[in-house]
C-alpha cells in the first residue's frame, strides 16, 4: 500500500478549506439520520462538506469521484470521567439564550469524547493526527480547517438562539430620571393608585409604583403602570420582588418587550434600592407564563401525565427530537406522514442522488418520511447511567432530529428560521406551499387536503347573485363563546376572580361543535360591498358552502382571538368535537332557477390620478405637449396596499405573485388577495412580474445578461444545460437555492421542450400557450372518521408546546416529541387542528 503522506498529497487539490457561507455538516448525513454517534460514525466530504453516514459512503465515492473524507466518532464519555471528583468548578448559570457561546448555555460537548481522521478511498487508508504533524504545513492546514470549522447544527443554532436573547434598551444608556426625591422602601409596596400589593412595577424615571396589566383571565393587576406610561412617556419599568443581584425583569412600553437595562444598578439605587441586597419574591414573567399553563390545567390532561403510557417502538413509531421550540414542526409532519399521498410520493424520492439532493426540499422531505416510517430509528434511548442499556424503557426514543429539514423549510422565513415557537396551522399551510412549489411537475400529495369553496353573494338592494370559487387546505371552525353550555358556571367563576378570591377554580367553557358548525355555515353580512348592479356600494350577504370534499379534511379551531385591548389571548374551551363527520349538509348548490347574477362589470380601477402623471411631465414641458407622452403613459402603474403585500410575502409567497393578487382583487383587502393566490397557485406564471396590458415588461424581470455566471456555472456542474440553467435562474428571480428547487419540480418540462438560446421555449417564442387549467381537487362523500389532532398547550402560539395523538392500529398513539406512547384517554375536546378522513361509503 503507497505511503500515507504521497497518497493525501494526491488528492490535495480536492480538499477544499470552507470559505465564509459554505455549510459544513458534520453532525447529519445527507441521505438519513446518522450522526458520529451512529454506529460507523460519520463521513464528511472534504470538497462539497456534505457528511454521509458509513452505509452511503461508497454509493458517494462512487457517483463522484471523491476520495478524500473527513471520518468523525463521537461516544459518551462515562459518568465519573465527566464529572469525578469536587475539584470541578460549578458550570456558571447561563446569561444569554444563546446556545454554544459564551454566557450561553453548555450544549455538553464535554460529555463526548471525538476522534478525527482523513480515510481515503478506495482502498480507506487513515491518516492520523499523529501522521499529519509529519506532512507539509499546505496539508496541514487544510485539514485543520476542515476539522476546526463550525457544523451547520451549530451555526444555525447559534443564529436562531442568539436573536431570542432580550435586547438592550434604546432608552437605558440615556434614561432620564427625575431629582423628585423619592425613596423606595425593600419591602411593603403598594399600588399607589388601587393598593394591590402583587405585580407591582416601579417607573425608573419618576419612581412610580403601579400595578401591571390585567391577564385575560382577569388576574394580575388594574393597567394602572401602562396608563401612567400613557400619560407620561416615562418608557421603562422594573418588577419589584424579582430584583436580585443577577438582574431583574424590566419592560419598554415604548419598545412593547421585556427588554435589558445595563445600568439597572445606577438606576435603582437613584431610587434607594440597592440591588446587591435585594432578594426575589415575585416570580418572573417567565415562570408567571408557566404557572398560568398549568393552571388552566391544559398541560396535565393534553400531555396524559397522570396516567403510566407504555412506551411504543416501531415502524411509524419514531419519535423527533426537540430543536428548540420545534414541537410545532415535530406534530405537524408526524401527522402528515401518515398519510398515504405523503408516504407513496417517499417512495419515488427518497435517495435518487447525493451531493445535489441534499440541498434540495423534496429529498430532505423523503428523508424525513424515511426516517420516520422505517422503525430504524424508533429504539429506547439508553439511560444515561445505564452504560449496558439494561433499564426499563421510559419512552424516550433515540428518535431523529430534523436539523436539516427544519433548515429548509424555514430558510429566508422571518418565523420558521428562528428557534421561537409558532402555530402550527401557519406552518402547515407553508409546508403544503412549499409542496406546491415542488410539485408541479408530478404527483402532488397536498391534493389530498385541497378542496374548492363556493362563495355566494347576494346584493341586497338588487337581490342579484354573484357565484367564486376558491381553493382551500383547511377549514377555519369559529368558536361561538356565547353558546357555551356552562355559562353560569363561567359568571360565577369570573366574578370570584375578580373580587380576588385565589380559590377560585378555573372553569373551561364547554362549547357544543354543533354550534361552531353553525356559525360557520351562516351567512356572513357584507357592509361595503360594490355591486356592479347598482353601480355603487351597499350591503350584501355572503354564504361559504363547499364545491368539492377533499380526502383529507383538516379543521382549525379558533382558539387563537384578540381581546378588547387587542391583546393576543387563547380561548380557554372544550369543544365535543366528533370520531364520524357528515358535512352532505353543507355541499354548495350552484346557481338557483330563476336567480339572476350580478353583471361582470369590474369596479373603479385603481390607477395613479392623471392630474398627477400630467404634473410629471409638465416639469418637462409645456402641458400642451403632454399628448406627446401619451403612448408611454398609457398605462399609469397601479397603486397596490404595501402593507397587503407585505403581510402575503410574510407568510412565504413569491413577491409578484403577491402584488398580483392585490392587483387583481383590486386592493380590497387580505382575505380577497389570499382567495387569489390559492386559486392561482397553479398558473405556470404564478411567479412572473406583474405585467399590465400594453407593457412589454414589468418589474422585477430578470435579463439574461444579468444572470450570475457563478450560479449558472453551479448548476451546469450539476448535469443541466446552460439554457436550462438560464430558465431556472430567470424563473427566480437569479437566487440560486429557488432556481435548484424549481429546475428538479420541473424536469419533465426541461426534457421536453426546446430551450433557446434565450432561455425561453420556442412555444413561448411564439407566444402560443394553451390556457392554465384549473386546479385538480378530489371530490367524493362529504362523511369523514377522526384519525389524528393536534394540541396545544400555552396561552398564546407564541410559547407553550404541541403534541399530536394519532390513531394507528385502532389504538391512539401520543406523539410527544422523543416519547411515543400508547395514549390512555386522547383529549379529543381540547385539540386544535383536527385532521379526517373519508369514509368509504
Amino acid at each position: 500500500m503507497a505511503d500515507v503522506g504521497e497518497v493525501l498529497m494526491s488528492v490535495l487539490s480536492t480538499i477544499r478549506v470552507p470559505k465564509p457561507g459554505d455549510r459544513v455538516h458534520k453532525d447529519e448525513c445527507a441521505l438519513s439520520f446518522s450522526t458520529p454517534e451512529s454506529e460507523g460514525g460519520l463521513y464528511v466530504c472534504m470538497n462539497s462538506f456534505l457528511g454521509f453516514g458509513s452505509q452511503y459512503v461508497d454509493r458517494h465515492h462512487a457517483r463522484s469521484g471523491q476520495r478524500a473524507y473527513l471520518h468523525i466518532t463521537r461516544t459518551r464519555k462515562k459518568e465519573d470521567d465527566s464529572n469525578s471528583g469536587s475539584g470541578h468548578p460549578p458550570k456558571k448559570k447561563p446569561t444569554r439564550l444563546a446556545i454554544g457561546i459564551e454566557g450561553g448555555f453548555d450544549v455538553e460537548q464535554d460529555q463526548y469524547e471525538e476522534d478525527v481522521k482523513v480515510v481515503i478511498w478506495p482502498d480507506r487508508q487513515e491518516v492520523t493526527s499523529e501522521d499529519l504533524a509529519t506532512m507539509p504545513d499546505v496539508v496541514r492546514e487544510r485539514v485543520r480547517c476542515v476539522v476546526l470549522s463550525d457544523s451547520v447544527s451549530h451555526t444555525l443554532q447559534v443564529q436562531q438562539w442568539d436573536g431570542e436573547v432580550r435586547q438592550e434598551s434604546r432608552h437605558a444608556a440615556d434614561l432620564k430620571q427625575l431629582e423628585n426625591g423619592i425613596k423606595i422602601p425593600p419591602s411593603g409596596w403598594r399600588c399607589e393608585v388601587c393598593d394591590l400589593q402583587e405585580n407591582l412595577w416601579m417607573n425608573l424615571t419618576d419612581g412610580k409604583v403601579l400595578c401591571g396589566r390585567r391577564y385575560f383571565d382577569g388576574s394580575g393587576g388594574n393597567n394602572h403602570a401602562l396608563l401612567h406610561f400613557q400619560e407620561t412617556g416615562y418608557p421603562l419599568a422594573v418588577k419589584l420582588g424579582t430584583i436580585t443581584p443577577d438582574g431583574a425583569d424590566v419592560y419598554s412600553y415604548d419598545e412593547d418587550d421585556m427588554v435589558l437595562d445595563s445600568k439597572l444598578p445606577e438606576h435603582l439605587s437613584h431610587f434607594g434600592i440597592d440591588m446587591m441586597t435585594m432578594e426575589k419574591t415575585e416570580r418572573t414573567m417567565t415562570e408567571l407564563e408557566i404557572a398560568v399553563n398549568q393552571r388552566v390545567g391544559e398541560w396535565e390532561v393534553i400531555q396524559e401525565s397522570g396516567t403510566t403510557l407504555r412506551p411504543l417502538f416501531g415502524p411509524g413509531l419514531t419519535g423527533m427530537k426537540n430543536l428548540g421550540n420545534s414541537c410545532y414542526l415535530n406534530s405537524v409532519m408526524q401527522v402528515l406522514f401518515t398519510i398515504p399521498d405523503f408516504q407513496n410520493k417517499l417512495r419515488d424520492w427518497y435517495i435518487v442522488g447525493c451531493a445535489v439532493m441534499s440541498a434540495l426540499f423534496i429529498h430532505n422531505r423523503a428523508k424525513l418520511g424515511y426516517g420516520l416510517l422505517s422503525g430504524e430509528y424508533s429504539k429506547p434511548a439508553p439511560d444515561p447511567g445505564d452504560e449496558n442499556g439494561a433499564s426499563e424503557p421510559r419512552g424516550d426514543q433515540i428518535g431523529i432530529a430534523p436539523q436539516m429539514f427544519k433548515a429548509l423549510v424555514g430558510r429566508g422565513h422571518p418565523e420558521f428560521s428562528t428557534n421561537r415557537q409558532q402555530d402550527a396551522q401557519e406552518f402547515l399551510l407553508h409546508f403544503i406551499n412549499m409542496v406546491e412549489r415542488n410539485c408541479r411537475s408530478g404527483p402532488n400529495p397536498s391534493e389530498a387536503f385541497r378542496f374548492l369553496v363556493e362563495e355566494r353573494i347576494v346584493c341586497q338592494q338588487s337581490q342579484k347573485a354573484k357565484y367564486t370559487q376558491r381553493v382551500d387546505y383547511i377549514v377555519q371552525l369559529p368558536v361561538p363563546m356565547d353558546q357555551a353550555t356552562n355559562t353560569e358556571e363561567l359568571q360565577e367563576a369570573e366574578r370570584r376572580h375578580e373580587e380576588g378570591d385565589s380559590s377560585a377554580p378555573t372553569v373551561r367553557a364547554q362549547i357544543p361543535f354543533t354550534a361552531c358548525m353553525a356559525a360557520l355555515s351562516e351567512p356572513e353580512t357584507l357592509t361595503d360591498f360594490w355591486s356592479s348592479a347598482v353601480q355603487a356600494k351597499t350591503t350584501a350577504t355572503k354564504t361559504t358552502r363547499f364545491a368539492s370534499f377533499p380526502d383529507y379534511l383538516v379543521i382549525q379551531i379558533k382558539k387563537f382571538t384578540f381581546g378588547l385591548d387587542w391583546v393576543p389571548k387563547k380561548l380557554d374551551v372544550s369543544i365535543d368535537v366528533p370520531d364520524t363527520l357528515d358535512l352532505s349538509a353543507l355541499l354548495a348548490t350552484g346557481q338557483q332557477p330563476g336567480e339572476e347574477l350580478l353583471p361582470e362589470v369590474a369596479p373603479p380601477p385603481l390607477m395613479t390620478p392623471d392630474v398627477e402623471v400630467k404634473g410629471i411631465l409638465g416639469s418637462h414641458g409645456n402641458e400642451e405637449d403632454d399628448s406627446l407622452y401619451s403612448p408611454l403613459f398609457s398605462h399609469a402603474a397601479p397603486v397596490l396596499d404595501d402593507s397587503t403585500v407585505s403581510q402575503l410575502c410574510e407568510m412565504g409567497f413569491p413577491l409578484e405573485a403577491c402584488r398580483k393578487a392585490v392587483y387583481y382583487t383590486g386592493n380590497t383587502g387580505i382575505d380577497a388577495a389570499m382567495n387569489w393566490i390559492m386559486s392561482h397557485m397553479d398558473d405556470p406564471d404564478f411567479s412572473a412580474p406583474l405585467v399590465l396590458p400594453g407593457c412589454s415588461s414589468g418589474p422585477g424581470t430578470t435579463p439574461t445578461e444579468s444572470l450570475s455566471e457563478e450560479h449558472l456555472a453551479t448548476i451546469v456542474s450539476m448535469g443541466f444545460s446552460r439554457d436550462q440553467a438560464t430558465k431556472a435562474l430567470r424563473a427566480t428571480s437569479n437566487i440560486l437555492d429557488r432556481a435548484v428547487d424549481w429546475i428538479f419540480s420541473h424536469l419533465d418540462d426541461l426534457e421536453s421542450m426546446d430551450v433557446s438560446e434565450g432561455g425561453r421555449s420556442a412555444a413561448e417564442s411564439e407566444g402560443g400557450r394553451d390556457p392554465p387549467p384549473g386546479p385538480r381537487v378530489r371530490d367524493g362523500p362529504g362523511k369523514y372518521e377522526l384519525f389524528a389532532f393536534i394540541s396545544h398547550m400555552g396561552t398564546s402560539t407564541m410559547c407553550g408546546h404541541y403534541v399530536c395523538h394519532i390513531k394507528k392500529d385502532q389504538q391512539w398513539v401520543i406523539f410527544n416529541d422523543q416519547k411515543v406512547c400508547a395514549s390512555e384517554k386522547p383529549p379529543k375536546d381540547l385539540g386544535y387542528l383536527y385532521f379526517y378522513r373519508r369514509v368509504a361509503e
